[in-house]
């Protein structure tokens, strides 16, 4: 099934005639909620088509990892074996510093996107998490990598009008602490904000490699349904002889 997904990517991405661009740092959080039936859903929202960068595609909440993603607080980190397995390619005496950074750009981006606070709700703890947290701290959560699964990895291919190297990291439904009333974020990035199932989502308009970590993930749940930590984890990237698919 893997070879199929690889197989799929090869023949949507040959068209490789833009500014070469060295890939941003980029993280995408999949909240996933299992229904009576036991099937697991999974968030999506539609970009606004204002966006340059596929505009009315559906997506997972995400984006581009800030400098001041690197110093918010959070209530417990990684398991060490998803931080050991975020750590690869990354240099530097800071790097586990760096990879709490990725669940924090996803945390930020989820409540931007969609009005979620993933995290942990303390009303004793009063300390401000950091910047683009304001939100978090009125409501007394803060960011909880504990519970953050690593699902895939990927780097969009050199020619394309903007490019990401992006983590796609998971939680369950349960590590909602809030949220905002009006059922979608204050960014105003994501429309028509939905859960729907792991195949429903699929017939969705979806970026390529969206379809591919959605068809991973069924793959995955199948073998490993609570998303243990030290399952392989597949990342995608691109060589001149096309896409490469390693597993982390």
């Amino acid at each position: 099934m893997s070879q199929e997904i690889l197989d799929r990517l090869q023949r949507v991405d040959r068209i490789l005639d833009g500014e070469p661009l060295v890939p941003k740092d980029a993280a995408t959080l999949l909240i996933l909620e299992r229904k009576a039936d036991g099937d697991p859903h999974v968030l999506m929202g539609r970009r606004h088509m204002r966006h340059k960068f596929m505009p009315g595609m559906f997506v997972f909440p995400g984006g581009r990892v800030d400098p001041e993603d690197v110093g918010v607080r959070f209530a417990a980190d990684y398991d060490p074996t998803v931080q050991s397995k975020l750590t690869r390619d990354l240099k530097g005496e800071e790097e586990e510093d760096y990879t709490r950074a990725f669940a924090i750009a996803a945390v930020r981006e989820t409540y931007e996107e969609a009005g979620l606070f993933i995290g942990r709700l303390d009303h004793n703890d009063t300390e401000p998490c950091g910047h683009g947290f304001e939100a978090f701290d009125s409501r007394f959560v803060m960011p909880d990598l504990s519970p953050m699964r690593f699902i895939a990895r990927a780097i969009t291919p050199p020619g394309r009008p903007r490019r990401y190297d992006t983590r796609f990291l998971a939680v369950w439904a349960d590590q909602i602490a809030d949220r905002l009333p009006e059922g979608t974020g204050p960014s105003g990035e994501l429309e028509e904000l939905q859960w729907l199932s792991l195949e429903e989502s699929k017939q969705l308009e979806l970026p390529p490699i969206t379809l591919a970590v959605i068809e991973e993930l069924q793959n995955r749940l199948a073998e490993d349904p609570k998303l243990e930590p030290d399952y392989p984890v597949p990342y995608y990237y691109w060589t001149p002889e096309g896409f490469v698919r390693e597993e982390l």
